[in-house]
């Protein structure tokens, strides 16, 4: 079964082409700049890169452009738009409607559609890939896979704010959570490594965004991303959390507008605000160059990871594993080592050697005598995606 994964970003589309179940992957890339001068788009496929400049006005122009370099005689990758069986879509939010992967009808699509003020950035665009795919790959069904999903299993009293209820009951407040696909592909890849059906891990997202998770038994009880993706850790360019205090000093003593705010602590914050860099690999070259900034930004990092650690581990009560992933969990060592540092009480021991090692593979990083594994697990939404669509429609 051939299904093609559609990740619709704001100004970006990454896609891949996998065989299912065998989980394997044709062909793989991205559009890039839609909407702006000099697009780019780049196909993996055969381990040959292929890569394009171009104007790419919109999204339609550019999953037509995918369709037809999918289609092109030199690739060999397809004959015809009907050899797509599915298509998986990465919808990012789902609200309190959709608390797993759906098959995609105009009544989901009116939710979907809903739920646009809740994820501006991300739905709308979602959604579009969702109508022009549905215009070149027409026999194939149509797949929505939420990265909120993952996060329904958690009770009401961590998904609950302390607000007035109407807000909740009316306006649907509440914690949501994202990363979703990751948190939940990772932490599968940890219960069958460790072969524990009754286990307790905490997987820790770390890229440009970053999010951390409690996970009971498969379930996740916990997560750090709320109403909207700006909360918990410190991230590339958003702040993580921030006593609410701040923006209304910002608004009512600083002449600051809400839009103004929000565009600060999206945008203008995190390791961006701390240092003038967003790039953790260019914030850990200055500080190894002993810029004071990037120093103490990274320290800021790995101590908001570290605290809610602890807290997810009396969540839990207790812990079995800690995994790393994503851009910056599985490649920074640094991260990782100023995380795991003095966390002896909860049973944390790093081994420096091999949390120095680079690999694209599964591997454990703690010391012998650690009772708590420390584990980096690449993640990969689009296989997750994949496996999701096939499961749906093998019913």
């Amino acid at each position: 079964m051939k299904i093609l994964v559609i990740n619709s970003g704001s100004s970006s589309i990454k896609f891949q082409l996998i065989e299912m179940p065998e989980k394997k992957v044709f062909a793989s890339g991205m559009v890039e700049r839609i909407g702006l001068e000099e697009s780019n788009i780049q196909l993996k496929v055969k381990g040959n890169n292929i890569e394009e400049t171009r104007d790419i006005s919109n999204h339609e122009a550019g999953l037509e452009l995918v369709a037809k370099l999918l289609l092109e005689p030199s690739t060999a990758l397809l004959k015809s738009a009907d050899e797509i069986d599915a298509v998986g879509h990465r919808v990012v939010h789902g609200g309190s409607t959709f608390s797993k992967t759906v098959v995609i009808n105009e009544e989901v699509k009116g939710k979907i559609k809903e739920l646009f003020s809740l994820a501006p950035l991300h739905n709308p665009h979602n959604f579009k890939g969702i109508e022009v795919s549905e215009k070149i790959f027409k026999r194939a069904t149509q797949i929505a896979v939420f990265d909120t999903a993952f996060f329904q299993s958690i009770p009401e009293e961590a998904f609950r704010y302390a607000i007035p209820e109407k807000f909740y009951l009316e306006n649907q407040i509440r914690t949501y959570g994202f990363h979703g696909t990751s948190h939940k592909y990772v932490s599968e890849q940890a219960i069958e490594y460790l072969k524990k059906d009754h286990s307790k891990i905490i997987t820790v997202h770390l890229g440009n965004g970053c999010s951390i998770t409690a996970i009971k038994n498969g379930k996740s009880v916990e997560h750090s991303l709320g109403f909207g993706p700006m909360n918990g850790l410190v991230m590339g360019t958003r702040s993580g959390d921030i006593d609410q205090s701040v923006i209304f000093y910002m608004m009512d003593e600083l002449g600051y507008s809400s839009a103004e705010v929000k565009k600060i602590l999206q945008q203008e914050s995190g390791m961006l605000g701390l240092t003038g860099y967003s790039d953790l690999r260019e914030i850990e070259m200055k500080a190894e160059e002993g810029d004071q900034r990037c120093i103490l930004a990274l320290k800021i990092n790995a101590y908001r990871v570290k605290k809610y650690i602890g807290a997810y581990s009396a969540v839990l009560n207790g812990l079995d594993a800690i995994v790393f992933t994503a851009g910056i969990g599985e490649n920074s060592d640094v991260i990782r080592k100023l995380v795991c540092a003095d966390m002896d009480y909860l049973g944390i021991h790093l081994d420096l050697e091999k949390n120095g090692i680079r690999s694209k593979d599964l591997r454990e990083i703690q010391s012998v005598n650690s009772p708590v594994k420390i584990m980096v697990i690449p993640t990969n939404e689009e296989i997750e995606i994949a496996i999701q669509t096939y499961q749906l429609i093998s019913k």
